[in-house]
């Protein structure tokens, strides 16, 4: 039924859905409990769900946090989705003349359990109803069955929890059908409002409607008969339950009296401290506004203290700067007189420098001259004694050769002679 986890439980696990409407078993015998045990249309009943101090998912707007005692509105809800109700009843629901909290219901079904596109054809014909109920534990929200319907339509919660969520498109295209289908305000005449009075006190037994507000539905004829319902609680009760609800019907008037007294003393009283409160603040501002004024003129009064000590200041440092000067140019002066013959010193001192710089250049060219002069004749003797050492290795190396061409000569000839006196030893021997 898309319905929130944490009622789904508390539904489920509640001793009144599992015994009491454990034993009901028809659409009608449902219908009946609804009028006589539905107040309000609240997920919780009053004080029994406690949100203080919680944030983020625990929070009660989103309801998924600590759940209280479920109502038996919801609990009844659920016991008409296990019925699976058809068409025609459901038509029976929203349509239903006894109780606008069965009416209440229906519609809530519907929200619950159709697809999103279609809720605008079922709401259609009675978002200008102006049929009223109480819809808040306890009272004091009371609307009609087309507010009802416009907030279901276009607002996601309900009273501590959530319905199913409707996708934007579809949102977007039930937005601009509320915006173009703007609301009928309905006027009563004044003698229709005096007829209803003389009714309500007179002819308090005659009434149907067991709700303290109500007014008849668009879709209520004239010749509809009562229900089963209400045929058998007056045959279960009597006459007696008729004073009841005159009885019920008084302790509420007295009630609303009351309470519209006790608002405008609240009123008058608000007012009177609104007004004393607004007298205490404008004397505030007007302190507030003495110091400030008060305070600004001291301001004023020390910046221009601080700018003519200022001015004195820069009078003083301009004085002493000329001063300064003025001595400056003095000494300047002063120095120049003195200093003449020691500019005279410093040009001899300067020339004589430059004079043996001079003498040292000159000094150094001779010396390189006289190197490069030696460093020649060292080379060219160098040069003679290297041609002179060539010329001895020659002579020496053709002496060599003759000695040694000799040598071979002489080992030739003793070579031969030995052959000869070997022959002639030969010969003799013979």
């Amino acid at each position: 039924m898309n319905l929130n986890p944490m009622i789904l439980t508390n539904v489920l696990s509640s001793p009144y859905f599992k015994v009491q409407l454990y034993e009901l078993k028809t659409y009608h015998e449902v219908v009946d409990e609804i009028y006589f045990k539905v107040t309000h249309a609240e997920p919780w009943e009053k004080g029994s769900r406690k949100t203080a101090g919680q944030t983020g998912m625990c929070g009660g707007v989103r309801g998924v946090g600590t759940g209280g005692i479920v109502s038996t509105a919801f609990c009844l809800l659920y016991k008409l989705f296990t019925l699976k109700l058809t068409r025609k009843q459901l038509m029976g629901l929203i349509t239903h003349t006894d109780s606008p909290y069965i009416r209440a219901l229906g519609f809530m079904y519907i929200r619950y359990t159709q697809p999103p596109a279609d809720l605008v054809e079922w709401y259609d014909g009675f978002l200008d109803d102006e049929e009223e109920l109480d819809v808040k534990a306890g009272g004091g929200c009371v609307m009609t069955v087309g507010e009802m319907l416009r907030s279901f339509l276009t607002k996601l919660e309900w009273f501590s929890t959530l319905f199913p969520r409707i996708p934007v498109p579809v949102q977007k295209l039930i937005d601009q059908q509320m915006k173009a289908r703007p609301r009928k305000v309905v006027q009563k005449e004044p003698q229709e409002e005096e007829v209803a009075e003389t009714e309500a006190a007179g002819q308090g037994e005659r009434r149907r409607s067991r709700t303290p507000r109500r007014t008849p539905s668009p879709r209520k004829s004239p010749k509809r008969s009562r229900s089963r319902s209400h045929q058998r609680e007056k045959e279960r009760h009597g006459p007696s339950f008729d004073r009841e609800l005159e009885r019920e019907r008084d302790r509420q008037k007295k009630e609303k009296d009351k309470d519209g007294k006790d608002r405008d003393r609240g009123e008058r009283g608000d007012r009177e401290r609104r007004r004393s409160r607004s007298a205490d603040r404008n004397q505030d501002r007007r302190e507030r506004r003495k110091s400030r004024s008060g305070s600004r003129d001291r301001r004023n009064e020390r910046r221009d203290k601080e700018r003519d000590a200022g001015d004195d200041k820069s009078r003083k440092k301009d004085r002493e700067h000329h001063k300064d000067k003025g001595s400056e140019k003095d000494r300047s002066k002063d120095k120049k007189s003195r200093g003449e013959p020691d500019d005279r010193k410093h040009k001899d001192d300067r020339e004589r420098h430059r004079e043996e710089r001079k003498a040292k250049k000159l000094s150094r060219s001779q010396s390189k001259e006289r190197k490069h002069k030696t460093g020649g004749e060292e080379k060219s003797r160098k040069g003679e004694l290297s041609h002179s050492r060539d010329k001895d290795k020659e002579r020496d190396g053709e002496q060599r050769s003759h000695k040694r061409s000799r040598s071979k000569e002489k080992s030739h000839h003793q070579r031969e002679s030995s052959n000869d006196h070997s022959k002639h030893r030969s010969q003799s021997t013979e």
